[in-house]
This record gives structure tokens, sequence and C-alpha cells, in this order.
């Protein structure tokens, strides 16, 4: 089980959320990166989908998990995907490409939207927080 986890949305740093304070007691932060896809506001929070355009880039952060055995599923349950979620889930876990910042590129578990985004609106900037 890989034990990278990249964030673009309520788990990054600048989101003071309660799910954030538990992935940073368990993960170390590598770097900023980016994942190529494009971000919709779902409600106060974000979903990104992944994109062929290599223009579409989903700015977030990239950690590594120190027990991802115990800390995945509890972000399974806060992104509400695995068994006991009604179908379809709103996100999936999936591994992904992730580019860091010196253009290395490296995979990592994403969670990634998983329902229609017609009528979201797409954050163009790719940057859930400068929006």
């Amino acid at each position: 089980m890989s034990d990278l986890l990249f964030v673009y949305g309520t788990l990054r740093q600048n989101a003071n959320h309660p799910m954030q304070q538990l992935l940073a007691q368990h993960s170390r932060f590598i770097a900023m990166a980016r994942y190529q896809a494009r971000l919709y506001q779902v409600d106060y929070y974000p979903g990104a989908v992944a994109s062929k355009n290599a223009a579409d880039q989903v700015v977030g952060e990239l950690y590594q998990l120190t027990q991802p055995n115990l800390l995945l599923p509890a972000l399974d349950n806060y992104e509400e995907c695995g068994p006991g979620f009604a179908q379809p889930q709103e996100y999936r876990r999936e591994q992904q490409n992730i580019m860091l910042e010196n253009g290395d590129s490296i995979t990592a578990w994403v969670y990634v939207y998983n329902r229609d985004t017609a009528g979201l609106r797409q954050i163009q900037s790719g940057d859930f927080f400068a929006q």
C-alpha cells in the first residue's frame, strides 16, 4: 500500500479542518505538488476530475503517511468512499501521477470526484484557496 497522499481541498494545511489536523498528526508534509485534473466547486469543498489536458492543473500538497493502514480508512470515511456508502460514491481513492515542484513525477493516493460535474463551477486557477 502506498504511503503517499495528495490533497487539494479541506485536507490542505490552510483549511483549518479537524480532518486536516488528523492528517497532520499522522503524516509528514513532503512538498507542494500538482495533479493533472480539473477542479470544481462541489459545495464548501472541491472535487478534482482527471484531465488529458496538460493545462489543467490542480494545486495541492503531498504527504507521507506514517500509518496508512490506520489513517486511510478514516479519510475514506470522511470522503464517503468505500464500503457502506451509497453508489455512486462522491469520491474514489485512486493512485494517480503527481508532479512535484522540482519536476519529479510520483504516484500517490488522490480522492477523485466520482459524480457528474454538470452544473458545477470549475475553479479555473486549480487552487481551491486562490479562488
